[in-house]
């Protein structure tokens, strides 16, 4: 097939953009683990999204104001091989590589479970196998193609989502009552602020952490967007709100609906409420959300890890070029098959695959997030001295102040999950993970 390097195609809208940024970040982190969320801090929990929320927009804005700044950059680890040095650029990009491959190897692990929901008596692969198959075709057939199944995925999570707000807002505006009680907002401080008088309350700032992983995504959609320009800060400015709403929207209907002390940690808070009220089918319901989030996640995968692979292996490279869509599909081959390695890994490890190897991408990408930060302290410093220039119209905030606020925070997440039991071998997995890729990254240099 002819193969050619002018650059990808740039097809993606802001309708794409923004719905693919704003549905990697809505997930099984709102849909299944809000549950144990609010279990540790209560109502509080509000107060940590909107926290967390303002440093992941100050990160989001660090990384629009450089993707403005050069937009015929490939992914935005290219910035930090520009500004860190190449082995620098060399071990995120590696690590972001890899953390896009496990994400989409546990979420496939994920779909054979959900869709063992409705058929309890088939094996789960031949369901994995078949995702795997078609979401693979709607990454190489055309980027449109992949923005438009992005953008269905992303719309049927918010109207879940949307369904769950209205439905809190319904019930307690007419005081209905339930098998509950009577619906009322001061049932969400009713019964406290914060749970176990603010013991646990630091660990539901990882987990919220969690709930913001792959926002970074429209970082790597840039090179084939319409407009990169006008479309990327609409994106970057819009998207955190938008997610704010949506997860301090849903969670505070959960907990007017239902007393925040009745939720159970390891158990959809969606699944609970709708139960709770006498909706009989709400676990089928919340079964294909999650279905369509997990499918989401493999689908934004398959886009990161071909782009990243592009962008990591060089134009001499089999997988540093495109084909006559202008898409990296060798690429996009090779990553498909080491992620349908995980009905092998779901086979050797049926119950702590997906725990065991999510969590480990999680810490990874706390190391990508910082050295964001710390790449665009790097890029300002060279605007000062004349050596690149600026892009005036789109700028972080408060920087290079925000810049550490930020780092420090994400480091200070990293020191709980190291601290954490759950999360301390995982964690420490992705140190040895990086030292490793510094190893190689010296040699390969030498």
């Amino acid at each position: 097939m002819e193969e050619q390097q002018q650059g990808f195609a740039r097809t993606l809208s802001h309708r794409h953009v923004a719905m693919i940024a704003l549905g990697g970040t809505i997930g099984t982190g709102l849909f299944l683990g809000a549950g144990s969320a609010i279990q540790k801090a209560g109502p509080a929990i509000l107060l940590v999204y909107i926290i967390t929320g303002l440093f992941v927009f100050a990160m989001m804005r660090a990384l629009g104001e450089l993707l403005v700044s050069d937009d015929s950059k490939p992914v935005f680890i290219d910035f930090m091989t520009q500004y860190l040095g190449e082995k620098a650029g060399f071990v995120l990009g590696w690590t972001y590589w890899i953390g896009w491959v496990v994400i989409a190897m546990t979420e496939l692990t994920a779909i054979g479970t959900y869709m063992k929901f409705w058929f309890p008596g088939m094996d789960a692969w031949p369901f994995e196998l078949g995702f795997l198959v078609v979401l693979y075709l709607l990454n190489v057939v055309a980027v449109k193609a992949f923005g438009e199944a992005e953008f269905w995925f992303s719309t049927i999570k918010i109207i879940a989502i949307v369904a769950m707000i209205a439905t809190g807002l319904f019930l307690a505006l007419g005081q209905v009552h339930t098998p509950l009680g009577k619906t009322e907002f001061s049932t969400l401080w009713s019964h406290g602020l914060i749970a176990n008088h603010g013991k646990t309350l630091l660990t539901a700032f990882q987990m919220a952490f969690f709930s913001f992983l792959g926002v970074e995504f429209v970082g790597v959609t840039a090179a084939e967007t319409k407009d990169p320009l006008q479309t990327i800060p609409k994106a970057v400015n819009s998207i955190v709100v938008r997610i704010l709403i949506f997860y301090i929207g849903a969670l505070s209907a959960i907990m007017i609906i239902q007393p925040w002390t009745n939720y159970e940690a390891g158990q959809s808070p969606f699944v609970q409420v709708f139960a709770g009220i006498g909706v009989q089918s709400a676990a089928a319901l919340i079964n294909f959300v999650v279905l369509t989030a997990a499918a989401s996640a493999i689908n934004s995968a398959f886009f990161t890890t071909g782009r990243m692979l592009y962008s990591l292996s060089g134009p001499k490279s089999r997988f540093g070029k495109l084909n006559h869509n202008q898409i990296p599909r060798a690429a996009i081959n090779v990553s498909t098959l080491i992620v349908g390695l995980s009905v092998i890994v779901n086979y050797l490890y049926p119950t702590d695959a997906f725990n065991l190897i999510s969590s480990t991408a999680s810490a990874a990408f706390l190391i990508i997030y910082m050295s964001l930060m710390l790449t665009h302290v790097v890029y300002k410093k060279q605007v000062k001295k004349g050596l690149v220039e600026e892009a005036g119209f789109f700028k972080l905030p408060f920087a290079p102040y925000s810049n550490y606020l930020t780092i420090a925070f994400l480091a200070l997440i990293f020191v709980l999950m190291l601290l954490n039991k759950g999360t301390m071998f995982t964690t420490i997995l992705a140190i040895i993970w990086l030292i490793a890729l510094t190893g190689v990254a010296y040699i390969k240099k030498k």
